[in-house]
């Protein structure tokens, strides 16, 4: 067997080069279809709902594309006709985005978007694996990283740029305002670009070459499956108990979703103990309770650094506003003070993650992936942790600095760990089923977060940044636990 050859800086640019562009679509998304949805009649109340397609996209989408596009191989390539398909369907639901002319067909639109992006997203997650060898896999998904952390900045601050040059920031009712506009078209023309330059630019290594390459070979144990009715069980029964409680004390309907997805896991663990089918769901199910030990180990990495940042996006401006500016008043001139800043300190931790992104390979090479890992996960935990003893709200910027590593080293190291452990037949359904882990958390964060500050926290929600940054101390702790398998890994980023 052969050793995968190394590939040199600007073939990794331009492999990783399309995330820029995914990015700029989810960040544009992630800041404005709120506004959108309120613009065309939503109530605040609403949009938590509306939302939630994203998050059952991704867990829907990306197993499936990740078992299909293991399974491609024609003149396009393996993972790039995804890439192409993605980005084309992504650029249509930009451009539709802010013409959409009732709620309902915005709310359809986030659907399709973020669906699009999630085909074009999975594929880029095993491209690397596919591409790359062991030692140079932190640098790709560090390169993802910066990438990511361009394109969140850009984006975000799009509006208010083309506000600043004259555009115009406000229109008619049930209009979205040309700054908004405008930022969505620019954002269709930068996916579109970025992703056929990555395109244009890489080859892949057919199947057959792939597989007679060194890195290819992990070994996977057999699977049997007949104990998935056990797991299926318990979740059935958490899911029911959970429905009678909630029905019974009149709980907050949020929790409906947990219950809800502890019913459908455990219903679809029973059937896969049970069937005798083959097809895509038995395949990704298999997977999914047969996974690789590491990856067990790796889920609950991804579970609890996913938990915190979803409940440091939700709650960062209510947190500040509130705790920092004195107000909860969406009308007051303190409250919107509050919300602005805390805008920038969003900007700062996603333009830090930028520069964290570079600094991590180095980082390394020497400390190995795993302290890598924890050190910027602590580095993080700490960050929101000190949102409790900070009192001047400046301040707040250097904890944003501290979850700034911590969100590069999300984005870049548990793949980095995660490929190395996979056998490359199967690289696409595993970074799919991997993605679960990220999109569960987030879904628990929305059903349970809520009910945790009005139980014990008096619906404080500086509370819910000091869970996230506890819930990424234990995500450090975590990692430790994960097996570096090759006596190399430890020089991973020296291409640097």
């Amino acid at each position: 067997m052969t050793r995968k050859p190394e590939l040199s800086f600007w073939q990794i640019w331009n492999m990783c080069f399309g995330f820029l562009g995914i990015q700029f679509g989810f960040a544009l998304q992630n800041a404005n279809v709120s506004r959108i949805f309120q613009t065309l009649g939503a109530n605040v109340d609403q949009i938590p709902v509306l939302w939630i397609a994203a998050p059952f996209t991704g867990l829907i989408v990306q197993p499936i594309i990740g078992y299909c596009s293991d399974r491609t191989w024609n003149r396009f390539g393996r993972r790039r006709p995804y890439f192409f398909a993605g980005a084309v369907l992504a650029t249509l639901a930009l451009l539709a985005m802010p013409n959409s002319p009732t709620l309902w067909i915005a709310a359809g639109l986030l659907w399709i978007m973020d669906a699009s992006f999630n085909v074009s997203m999975e594929p880029f997650r095993a491209f690397v694996g596919d591409q790359l060898p062991p030692r140079q896999r932190p640098l790709g998904y560090a390169m993802q990283s910066v990438f990511i952390g361009v394109g969140a900045v850009v984006a975000s601050f799009l509006p208010w740029l083309l506000t600043h040059f004259g555009v115009a920031n406000t229109a008619p009712a049930g209009t979205v305002p040309h700054s908004v506009m405008y930022s969505f078209y620019a954002g269709a023309a930068v996916l579109l670009g970025a992703m056929l330059w990555t395109i244009c630019t890489t080859r892949e290594y057919p199947p057959e070459q792939l597989e007679a390459f060194a890195d290819s070979h992990v070994a996977e144990e057999p699977v049997d499956v007949a104990g998935a009715w056990r797991p299926g069980a318990l979740f059935l029964l958490l899911g029911v108990v959970l429905l009678v409680l909630i029905r019974h004390y009149a709980l907050r309907a949020e929790l409906y979703l947990l219950a809800g997805g502890l019913v459908g896991a455990g219903a679809l663990f029973l059937w896969l103990a049970r069937t005798r089918r083959v097809g895509a769901l038995r395949q990704i199910m298999g997977d999914l309770y047969g996974m690789p030990r590491e990856m067990r180990r790796l889920n609950w990495v991804q579970f609890f650094s996913w938990f915190a940042m979803f409940a440091m996006w939700i709650n960062t401006t209510p947190a500040v506003a509130g705790h920092f500016y004195g107000s909860a008043d969406t009308t007051s001139a303190a409250y919107n003070e509050g919300a602005n800043w805390a805008g920038v300190l969003m900007g700062t931790y996603n333009g830090v993650g930028v520069l964290a992104a570079i600094l991590i390979p180095l980082l390394v090479r020497a400390c190995g992936l795993r302290w890598s890992h924890l050190i910027n996960l602590w580095l993080g935990g700490l960050g929101l942790l000190s949102f409790l003893f900070i009192r001047d709200p400046h301040w707040l910027i250097v904890s944003m600095i501290g979850v700034g590593f911590a969100w590069a080293s999300i984005l870049s190291l548990p793949y980095a760990m995660l490929s190395d452990n996979l056998p490359a037949a199967k690289m696409g359904i595993y970074m799919g089923i991997f993605n679960f882990f990220i999109v569960i958390p987030q879904l628990l964060a929305a059903s349970v977060l809520g009910v945790l500050l009005k139980w014990f926290f008096h619906d404080q929600p500086i509370w819910a940044l000091a869970l996230g940054g506890a819930s990424l101390l234990l995500a450090g702790l975590c990692t430790l636990r994960v097996h570096e398998p090759r006596e190399n890994v430890a020089a991973a980023g020296a291409a640097a």
